[in-house]
């Protein structure tokens, strides 16, 4: 999933109505032909045992499909069913499923919320089903995936994740997080300061060994000429790049490149991993005759929740409720119908 700044361009305004119909409330959300109904339900508190939360609300998702160029409509279980399918191996332990679900539907909820339907090719969705936003793939696409006996195995095990934490969304004073996530780590998940400058308490440097151990995404190994390196640098081709070169000039506290010099010139960690496509800002550059080595560790933007690291600590017997708090430290479970059901009475 990719995250950005958000435009303070005005949005949609979202309409809400509702009505009283013995002691419930119907609720609808007048956006392009979509409905939001308000069932009963009762909620359960993650770190138990017994009882499991059920989703309140309904909502449908318009999710704009960019190979199909059409529009799916789909519940709000299913879509963040159809999220976890495509962010997270199935094969990963279900606590990590379970922590992968509530990021996934926070995401959602927090764009409906705010009225945020931006980078959206067609007005009359909400989002898309690629890494602008959250991957996200439909039923069919998983049956073509998943052959045979997988598609029963696999689709069961992640409709059993998302039931177990159906309208849990996480919260930090009352508002719906941005619950970024990404691959793998470097041993240490990334401040969001030095990735989009935005400083929020939740999303803090934390530690992250299972990594290392789990995930084969860990270490990334890659040769690049000197003329690559210049040419996608957009350094001039007369530029020298010999041994000392290329000279980190600062680290942030997670060992990843906060700037770097090459050929005389200062760039970011995140523009060289984006012009040089390497997996992270955490590297190492070495001259090998007139090539460059980059031995690089982790794979991702590094802010949130590492999908690798979640599942390491479910393998040790961690919870969902435990990962999530664990990788958004200050964030609250809370139930999204809730803060649905807010938006209508104002």
């Amino acid at each position: 999933m990719k995250f950005k700044r958000r435009s303070k361009l005005k949005q949609p305004a979202l309409l809400w109505t509702g009505i009283a119909v013995s002691g419930l409330l119907l609720v609808t959300v007048l956006l392009p032909a979509v409905v939001v109904k308000q069932q009963t339900g009762t909620f359960a508190d993650l770190h138990g045992t017994e009882a499991v939360p059920s989703s309140a609300d309904m909502v449908m998702i318009p999710v704009y499909l960019s190979k199909q160029k059409q529009i799916q409509t789909v519940s709000l279980e299913q879509y963040v069913k159809g999220v976890v399918a495509a962010e997270m191996p199935a094969e990963f332990s279900e606590e990590a499923l379970k922590a992968q679900a509530i990021a996934a539907r926070t995401y959602i909820v927090r764009r409906i919320l705010t009225g945020d339907f931006s980078n959206v090719p067609v007005k009359e969705a909400w989002v898309t089903d690629t890494i602008q936003h959250q991957a996200y793939l439909t039923d069919d696409q998983l049956q073509k995936q998943w052959t045979g006996k997988a598609y029963e195995s696999n689709s069961k095990k992640i409709d059993t994740a998302v039931k177990a934490t159906a309208d849990f969304i996480l919260t930090y004073e009352g508002k719906p997080i941005q619950a970024t996530f990404f691959s793998t780590s470097n041993g240490y998940t990334e401040d969001v300061r030095n990735v989009w400058g935005s400083d929020l308490p939740y999303l803090k440097s934390v530690s992250s060994p299972w990594d290392e151990k789990l995930s084969p995404k860990f270490k990334q190994t890659i040769t690049l000429s000197y003329k690559d390196i210049l040419q996608k640098l957009g350094l001039p081709a007369s530029s020298s790049l010999n041994s000392g070169s290329i000279k980190v000039l600062e680290r942030t506290e997670s060992k990843r490149v906060k700037s770097a010099m090459i050929a005389g010139k200062t760039f970011t960690g995140k523009e060289i991993r984006e012009k040089l496509g390497l997996n992270s800002t955490d590297f190492e550059a070495d001259l090998s005759g007139t090539d460059w080595t980059f031995t690089v560790k982790g794979y991702g933007h590094g802010v949130g929740m590492s999908q690798w690291g979640a599942n390491g600590m479910a393998k040790e017997g961690k919870k969902a409720a435990e990962i999530a708090a664990y990788y958004y430290p200050g964030a609250k479970l809370t139930s999204a119908s809730t803060l649905l059901n807010k938006k209508t009475q104002k």
